[in-house]
Protein backbone atom coordinates (compact mmCIF):
# COMPACT_ATOMS: atom_id res chain seq x y z
CA UNK A 1 0.00 0.00 0.00
CA UNK A 2 1.73 3.26 -1.10
CA UNK A 3 2.17 6.47 1.40
CA UNK A 4 -0.74 8.06 0.30
CA UNK A 5 -3.19 5.51 0.91
CA UNK A 6 -1.41 4.76 4.45
CA UNK A 7 -1.70 8.34 5.38
CA UNK A 8 -5.22 8.54 4.75
CA UNK A 9 -5.92 5.26 6.48
CA UNK A 10 -4.11 7.29 9.97
CA UNK A 11 -6.56 10.71 9.49
CA UNK A 12 -9.43 8.08 8.92
CA UNK A 13 -8.16 5.88 12.20
CA UNK A 14 -7.25 9.23 13.93
CA UNK A 15 -11.15 10.91 12.99
CA UNK A 16 -12.69 7.75 14.50
CA UNK A 17 -10.85 7.54 17.44
CA UNK A 18 -11.82 11.02 18.32
CA UNK A 19 -15.16 10.60 17.52
CA UNK A 20 -15.45 7.31 19.65
CA UNK A 21 -14.12 9.15 22.08
CA UNK A 22 -16.56 11.88 22.28
CA UNK A 23 -19.19 8.93 22.08
CA UNK A 24 -18.59 7.11 24.50
CA UNK A 25 -18.04 10.04 27.25
CA UNK A 26 -21.49 11.70 26.31
CA UNK A 27 -23.51 7.95 26.69
CA UNK A 28 -26.06 8.10 28.90
CA UNK A 29 -27.60 5.06 31.54
CA UNK A 30 -29.97 3.03 29.52
CA UNK A 31 -34.00 3.87 29.97
CA UNK A 32 -36.24 0.76 32.03
CA UNK A 33 -37.62 -1.24 29.67
CA UNK A 34 -40.75 -0.10 28.55
CA UNK A 35 -44.27 -1.50 29.04
CA UNK A 36 -45.19 -0.87 25.30
CA UNK A 37 -45.76 -3.02 22.48
CA UNK A 38 -42.53 -4.46 20.93
CA UNK A 39 -41.64 -2.08 17.56
CA UNK A 40 -40.74 -4.25 14.28
CA UNK A 41 -37.85 -2.03 13.19
CA UNK A 42 -36.63 -2.34 9.55
CA UNK A 43 -33.98 -4.49 8.72
CA UNK A 44 -30.44 -2.78 8.78
CA UNK A 45 -28.81 -5.01 6.59
CA UNK A 46 -29.29 -5.00 2.98
CA UNK A 47 -28.04 -7.07 0.26
CA UNK A 48 -28.40 -7.21 -3.64
CA UNK A 49 -26.95 -7.18 -7.17
CA UNK A 50 -27.21 -5.92 -10.80
CA UNK A 51 -26.18 -6.89 -14.16
CA UNK A 52 -26.30 -4.07 -17.28
CA UNK A 53 -26.40 -5.47 -20.50
CA UNK A 54 -25.77 -3.01 -23.77
CA UNK A 55 -25.49 -2.90 -27.50
CA UNK A 56 -24.23 0.35 -28.59
CA UNK A 57 -24.82 1.15 -32.22
CA UNK A 58 -21.98 3.89 -33.56
CA UNK A 59 -23.55 4.87 -37.03
CA UNK A 60 -19.54 5.62 -37.77
CA UNK A 61 -18.79 2.08 -37.54
CA UNK A 62 -15.37 2.49 -36.21
CA UNK A 63 -12.89 -0.65 -36.70
CA UNK A 64 -11.50 -0.21 -32.93
CA UNK A 65 -15.19 -0.47 -31.77
CA UNK A 66 -14.27 2.74 -29.31
CA UNK A 67 -16.15 5.10 -28.27
CA UNK A 68 -12.97 7.67 -28.01
CA UNK A 69 -12.52 9.14 -24.77
CA UNK A 70 -14.60 7.22 -22.68
CA UNK A 71 -14.34 5.53 -19.75
CA UNK A 72 -17.64 4.16 -19.32
CA UNK A 73 -19.53 2.37 -22.24
CA UNK A 74 -16.02 2.79 -23.63
CA UNK A 75 -17.07 -0.14 -26.45
CA UNK A 76 -19.47 0.10 -29.60
CA UNK A 77 -20.99 -2.29 -32.81
CA UNK A 78 -21.25 -5.17 -30.10
CA UNK A 79 -22.78 -6.67 -27.12
CA UNK A 80 -21.34 -5.88 -23.60
CA UNK A 81 -21.54 -6.82 -20.11
CA UNK A 82 -21.17 -3.36 -19.15
CA UNK A 83 -21.30 -3.85 -15.03
CA UNK A 84 -22.31 -6.81 -13.01
CA UNK A 85 -22.26 -6.25 -9.44
CA UNK A 86 -23.16 -7.58 -5.81
CA UNK A 87 -23.23 -5.50 -2.53
CA UNK A 88 -23.77 -5.98 0.92
CA UNK A 89 -24.67 -2.63 3.61
CA UNK A 90 -25.03 -1.88 7.37
CA UNK A 91 -27.24 0.80 7.85
CA UNK A 92 -25.80 3.47 10.57
CA UNK A 93 -28.51 3.98 12.61
CA UNK A 94 -29.18 5.87 16.75
CA UNK A 95 -29.55 1.91 18.28
CA UNK A 96 -27.08 0.58 15.95
CA UNK A 97 -24.24 2.78 15.15
CA UNK A 98 -21.77 1.40 13.27
CA UNK A 99 -22.11 1.08 9.38
CA UNK A 100 -20.66 -0.88 6.71
CA UNK A 101 -20.58 -0.93 2.63
CA UNK A 102 -19.22 -3.60 0.23
CA UNK A 103 -19.79 -3.96 -3.47
CA UNK A 104 -17.55 -5.88 -5.50
CA UNK A 105 -18.38 -5.04 -9.56
CA UNK A 106 -16.77 -6.60 -13.18
CA UNK A 107 -17.72 -5.35 -16.31
CA UNK A 108 -16.58 -2.83 -19.57
CA UNK A 109 -17.58 0.14 -17.27
CA UNK A 110 -14.98 -0.77 -14.32
CA UNK A 111 -11.99 -1.34 -16.54
CA UNK A 112 -11.10 2.51 -17.19
CA UNK A 113 -12.89 4.81 -14.69
CA UNK A 114 -11.32 6.17 -11.89
CA UNK A 115 -8.12 6.53 -14.02
CA UNK A 116 -6.77 9.71 -14.98
CA UNK A 117 -4.28 10.56 -18.35
CA UNK A 118 -0.90 10.75 -18.27
CA UNK A 119 -0.59 10.25 -14.09
CA UNK A 120 0.73 6.54 -13.05
CA UNK A 121 -1.57 4.65 -11.74
CA UNK A 122 -1.87 3.32 -7.80
CA UNK A 123 -0.68 0.14 -6.59
CA UNK A 124 -3.23 -3.02 -7.14
CA UNK A 125 -5.47 -0.89 -9.10
CA UNK A 126 -6.49 -3.19 -11.16
CA UNK A 127 -7.61 -4.83 -8.02
CA UNK A 128 -9.36 -2.30 -6.37
CA UNK A 129 -11.46 -1.53 -10.02
CA UNK A 130 -13.40 -3.98 -9.04
CA UNK A 131 -14.61 -2.55 -5.65
CA UNK A 132 -17.59 0.38 -5.56
CA UNK A 133 -17.81 0.19 -2.09
CA UNK A 134 -15.42 -0.52 1.11
CA UNK A 135 -16.05 1.87 3.78
CA UNK A 136 -17.17 1.37 7.27
CA UNK A 137 -19.23 4.10 9.02
CA UNK A 138 -19.99 5.34 12.40
CA UNK A 139 -22.87 8.06 13.41
CA UNK A 140 -21.75 9.72 16.61
CA UNK A 141 -24.34 10.99 19.41
CA UNK A 142 -23.31 14.56 18.63
CA UNK A 143 -25.61 17.39 18.40
CA UNK A 144 -27.81 15.92 15.27
CA UNK A 145 -25.47 12.90 14.36
CA UNK A 146 -22.66 13.34 13.15
CA UNK A 147 -21.48 10.20 10.56
CA UNK A 148 -17.82 9.65 10.01
CA UNK A 149 -17.30 7.13 7.22
CA UNK A 150 -13.87 5.72 6.03
CA UNK A 151 -12.72 3.31 3.01
CA UNK A 152 -13.48 3.71 -0.55
CA UNK A 153 -17.23 5.14 -0.77
CA UNK A 154 -19.36 7.10 -3.01
CA UNK A 155 -18.13 10.59 -4.22
CA UNK A 156 -19.57 13.55 -3.42
CA UNK A 157 -18.99 15.02 -7.04
CA UNK A 158 -21.35 14.86 -9.77
CA UNK A 159 -24.87 14.65 -9.96
CA UNK A 160 -24.60 10.91 -12.08
CA UNK A 161 -23.88 7.42 -11.19
CA UNK A 162 -21.46 5.06 -11.95
CA UNK A 163 -24.18 2.63 -12.48
CA UNK A 164 -27.01 3.14 -14.95
CA UNK A 165 -29.23 1.59 -13.15
CA UNK A 166 -29.20 4.85 -11.24
CA UNK A 167 -29.44 7.11 -13.86
CA UNK A 168 -32.13 8.90 -16.03
CA UNK A 169 -29.66 7.76 -19.11
CA UNK A 170 -28.22 5.19 -20.08
CA UNK A 171 -24.96 6.54 -21.12
CA UNK A 172 -23.16 8.94 -18.66
CA UNK A 173 -22.47 12.21 -19.44
CA UNK A 174 -18.60 14.03 -20.27
CA UNK A 175 -18.41 15.99 -16.86
CA UNK A 176 -19.62 12.58 -14.92
CA UNK A 177 -17.13 10.52 -16.93
CA UNK A 178 -14.48 13.06 -15.68
CA UNK A 179 -15.53 13.80 -12.44
CA UNK A 180 -14.65 11.30 -9.57
CA UNK A 181 -17.24 8.65 -9.11
CA UNK A 182 -15.55 7.11 -5.75
CA UNK A 183 -13.63 8.70 -3.39
CA UNK A 184 -11.18 6.82 -1.25
CA UNK A 185 -10.16 8.52 2.29
CA UNK A 186 -12.45 9.62 4.54
CA UNK A 187 -15.45 12.11 5.30
CA UNK A 188 -17.44 13.50 8.12
CA UNK A 189 -21.24 14.18 7.36
CA UNK A 190 -23.76 16.38 9.47
CA UNK A 191 -27.45 17.96 9.01
CA UNK A 192 -27.50 21.25 10.97
CA UNK A 193 -30.96 21.16 10.41
CA UNK A 194 -33.86 20.52 8.14
CA UNK A 195 -32.49 22.66 5.41
CA UNK A 196 -28.63 23.14 5.89
CA UNK A 197 -26.22 20.48 5.85
CA UNK A 198 -22.30 19.73 5.00
CA UNK A 199 -19.75 17.38 4.45
CA UNK A 200 -15.82 17.43 4.98
CA UNK A 201 -13.53 14.74 3.13
CA UNK A 202 -9.99 13.99 2.66
CA UNK A 203 -8.46 11.35 0.32
CA UNK A 204 -6.01 10.35 -1.81
CA UNK A 205 -6.58 11.70 -5.10
CA UNK A 206 -8.55 13.50 -7.34
CA UNK A 207 -9.21 9.69 -8.80
CA UNK A 208 -8.82 6.78 -6.75
CA UNK A 209 -6.85 5.33 -9.13
CA UNK A 210 -4.47 7.96 -10.07
CA UNK A 211 -1.33 8.09 -7.90
CA UNK A 212 0.20 11.16 -8.76
CA UNK A 213 2.04 11.14 -5.55
CA UNK A 214 1.41 10.56 -1.79
CA UNK A 215 0.08 14.24 -0.70
CA UNK A 216 -3.86 13.91 0.21
CA UNK A 217 -6.07 16.01 -1.02
CA UNK A 218 -9.23 18.23 0.90
CA UNK A 219 -12.59 19.47 -0.11
CA UNK A 220 -16.03 20.03 1.48
CA UNK A 221 -19.89 20.39 0.67
CA UNK A 222 -22.55 22.28 1.44
CA UNK A 223 -26.22 21.35 0.74
CA UNK A 224 -29.06 23.77 1.35
CA UNK A 225 -32.56 22.80 0.99
CA UNK A 226 -34.38 26.01 0.20
CA UNK A 227 -38.46 24.46 -0.25
CA UNK A 228 -39.72 21.13 -0.91
CA UNK A 229 -38.41 19.61 -4.01
CA UNK A 230 -35.42 22.10 -4.26
CA UNK A 231 -31.90 20.54 -3.58
CA UNK A 232 -28.49 23.18 -4.18
CA UNK A 233 -25.35 21.62 -3.36
CA UNK A 234 -22.12 23.11 -4.04
CA UNK A 235 -18.80 21.03 -3.40
CA UNK A 236 -15.27 22.28 -3.82
CA UNK A 237 -11.79 20.14 -4.27
CA UNK A 238 -8.66 21.19 -3.35
CA UNK A 239 -5.41 19.03 -3.79
CA UNK A 240 -2.06 18.08 -5.66
CA UNK A 241 -2.59 16.26 -8.58
CA UNK A 242 0.92 16.61 -10.04
CA UNK A 243 4.30 15.04 -9.26
CA UNK A 244 5.62 18.74 -7.72
CA UNK A 245 3.02 19.01 -4.67
CA UNK A 246 4.17 22.71 -3.99
CA UNK A 247 0.64 24.52 -3.59
CA UNK A 248 1.12 27.38 -6.68
CA UNK A 249 0.37 23.79 -8.71
CA UNK A 250 -2.59 21.77 -7.06
CA UNK A 251 -5.55 21.81 -8.10
CA UNK A 252 -9.04 23.97 -7.18
CA UNK A 253 -11.89 22.00 -8.74
CA UNK A 254 -15.85 23.62 -8.10
CA UNK A 255 -19.07 21.42 -8.54
CA UNK A 256 -22.69 23.10 -8.64
CA UNK A 257 -25.83 21.30 -8.60
CA UNK A 258 -29.56 22.82 -8.49
CA UNK A 259 -32.27 19.92 -8.49
CA UNK A 260 -36.01 20.17 -8.80
CA UNK A 261 -38.03 16.77 -8.14
CA UNK A 262 -41.47 16.88 -8.69
CA UNK A 263 -44.09 14.40 -8.39
CA UNK A 264 -43.76 12.66 -11.59
CA UNK A 265 -40.74 15.89 -13.34
CA UNK A 266 -37.14 16.17 -12.41
CA UNK A 267 -34.83 19.05 -13.57
CA UNK A 268 -31.34 19.71 -12.58
CA UNK A 269 -28.24 20.97 -13.80
CA UNK A 270 -24.81 20.69 -12.69
CA UNK A 271 -22.06 22.75 -13.70
CA UNK A 272 -18.46 21.72 -12.95
CA UNK A 273 -14.88 23.93 -13.44
CA UNK A 274 -11.37 22.84 -12.63
CA UNK A 275 -8.24 24.57 -12.89
CA UNK A 276 -4.32 24.00 -12.02
CA UNK A 277 -0.96 25.52 -13.40
CA UNK A 278 1.27 23.02 -15.47
CA UNK A 279 4.17 22.45 -13.26
CA UNK A 280 5.80 20.18 -16.24
CA UNK A 281 5.00 22.56 -18.82
CA UNK A 282 7.68 25.96 -19.47
CA UNK A 283 6.55 28.98 -17.88
CA UNK A 284 3.83 26.96 -16.10
CA UNK A 285 0.88 27.82 -17.36
CA UNK A 286 -2.81 27.59 -16.70
CA UNK A 287 -4.62 24.54 -17.56
CA UNK A 288 -8.62 24.34 -17.67
CA UNK A 289 -11.73 22.60 -18.20
CA UNK A 290 -15.49 23.38 -17.78
CA UNK A 291 -18.57 21.68 -18.50
CA UNK A 292 -22.31 21.50 -17.66
CA UNK A 293 -25.52 19.12 -18.06
CA UNK A 294 -29.16 19.89 -17.80
CA UNK A 295 -31.05 16.61 -16.83
CA UNK A 296 -34.59 15.98 -17.23
CA UNK A 297 -36.22 13.25 -16.53
CA UNK A 298 -40.10 12.77 -17.31
CA UNK A 299 -42.37 9.65 -15.75
CA UNK A 300 -44.71 9.52 -17.96
CA UNK A 301 -47.16 6.68 -16.57
CA UNK A 302 -46.39 3.49 -15.01
CA UNK A 303 -43.68 1.58 -16.07
CA UNK A 304 -42.70 4.48 -18.71
CA UNK A 305 -40.71 7.28 -18.45
CA UNK A 306 -38.56 9.43 -20.88
CA UNK A 307 -35.26 11.41 -19.85
CA UNK A 308 -33.63 14.19 -21.97
CA UNK A 309 -29.91 15.74 -21.15
CA UNK A 310 -28.06 18.44 -23.00
CA UNK A 311 -24.71 19.06 -21.95
CA UNK A 312 -20.97 20.67 -22.65
CA UNK A 313 -17.21 19.65 -21.98
CA UNK A 314 -14.62 22.18 -22.92
CA UNK A 315 -11.36 20.28 -22.50
CA UNK A 316 -8.85 23.78 -22.98
CA UNK A 317 -5.92 22.04 -22.90
CA UNK A 318 -6.61 18.32 -22.76
CA UNK A 319 -5.93 18.10 -19.36
CA UNK A 320 -8.59 15.42 -18.46
CA UNK A 321 -9.41 14.01 -21.86
CA UNK A 322 -5.80 13.99 -23.29
CA UNK A 323 -6.92 16.13 -26.20
CA UNK A 324 -7.58 19.48 -26.85
CA UNK A 325 -11.84 19.70 -27.84
CA UNK A 326 -15.25 21.06 -26.96
CA UNK A 327 -17.59 18.65 -26.84
CA UNK A 328 -21.48 19.35 -27.70
CA UNK A 329 -24.14 16.23 -27.01
CA UNK A 330 -27.71 15.46 -26.82
CA UNK A 331 -28.78 12.51 -25.41
CA UNK A 332 -32.62 11.35 -25.35
CA UNK A 333 -33.78 8.20 -23.36
CA UNK A 334 -36.88 6.17 -23.39
CA UNK A 335 -37.62 3.48 -19.99
CA UNK A 336 -39.88 1.02 -19.42
CA UNK A 337 -39.64 -1.05 -15.86
CA UNK A 338 -41.09 -4.16 -14.59
CA UNK A 339 -40.92 -4.61 -10.97
CA UNK A 340 -41.50 -8.11 -9.73
CA UNK A 341 -41.11 -8.27 -5.92
CA UNK A 342 -37.50 -7.77 -4.99
CA UNK A 343 -36.31 -7.23 -8.55
CA UNK A 344 -36.54 -4.55 -11.02
CA UNK A 345 -35.91 -5.16 -14.43
CA UNK A 346 -35.17 -1.90 -16.76
CA UNK A 347 -35.09 -1.51 -20.48
CA UNK A 348 -33.89 1.32 -22.52
CA UNK A 349 -33.46 2.80 -25.85
CA UNK A 350 -31.38 5.46 -26.33
CA UNK A 351 -30.78 7.86 -29.21
CA UNK A 352 -26.94 10.26 -28.86
CA UNK A 353 -25.64 12.65 -30.56
CA UNK A 354 -21.89 14.01 -29.96
CA UNK A 355 -20.30 16.52 -31.63
CA UNK A 356 -16.41 17.25 -30.30
CA UNK A 357 -14.38 19.86 -32.19
CA UNK A 358 -10.27 21.67 -31.27
CA UNK A 359 -7.39 20.33 -32.42
CA UNK A 360 -7.74 17.51 -30.74
CA UNK A 361 -11.09 16.60 -31.25
CA UNK A 362 -13.26 13.99 -33.13
CA UNK A 363 -14.34 10.53 -32.61
CA UNK A 364 -13.63 6.91 -34.59
CA UNK A 365 -14.58 5.92 -38.12
CA UNK A 366 -14.27 3.68 -40.29
CA UNK A 367 -11.88 1.30 -40.91
CA UNK A 368 -9.12 3.19 -40.56
CA UNK A 369 -10.55 4.83 -37.44
CA UNK A 370 -10.15 8.08 -38.89
CA UNK A 371 -11.22 11.62 -36.81
CA UNK A 372 -14.35 12.94 -37.44
CA UNK A 373 -16.31 15.59 -35.62
CA UNK A 374 -20.18 14.48 -35.04
CA UNK A 375 -21.09 10.53 -33.59
CA UNK A 376 -24.59 9.20 -33.76
CA UNK A 377 -25.63 5.77 -31.61
CA UNK A 378 -28.46 4.24 -30.83
CA UNK A 379 -28.30 2.07 -27.94
CA UNK A 380 -30.21 -0.45 -26.41
CA UNK A 381 -30.27 -1.80 -22.66
CA UNK A 382 -31.46 -4.18 -20.08
CA UNK A 383 -30.73 -3.70 -16.59
CA UNK A 384 -31.73 -6.62 -14.18
CA UNK A 385 -31.42 -5.76 -9.85
CA UNK A 386 -32.09 -6.85 -7.32
CA UNK A 387 -32.50 -5.60 -4.24
CA UNK A 388 -33.23 -6.53 -0.54
CA UNK A 389 -36.23 -4.23 1.72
Amino acid sequence: MNRSLLRTFGLAVWLGASVIAVSASGEETPAEPSAEPARVDKPLWHYGGFIDLGYSLDFNFPANHFFRDRSTTPRVNELNLNMVAGYVRKDATESSRWGTEWLVQAGEDSKAFGFAVGVPNAPNSDVWRHFGRANASYLAPVGNGLTVQAGLFNSFIGYESLYAKDNGNYTRAWIADYSPYLMFGVNAQYDFNERWGGAFFIINDYFHLEHSNNVPSYGGQVRYTPASGWTVKETVYYGPDQSDTAMEFWRFFSDSIVEWKGEHLTLAFDYQIGTQRNASAPGNPRDFYTGGTLETRWHIAGPWAVSVRPEFYWDRNGLMTGSEQFIKAVTTTGEYRIPYKWTTTICRLEYRYDDSTGPGGGFFKGTNNVLTPGQQMLIFSVVGTFDSP
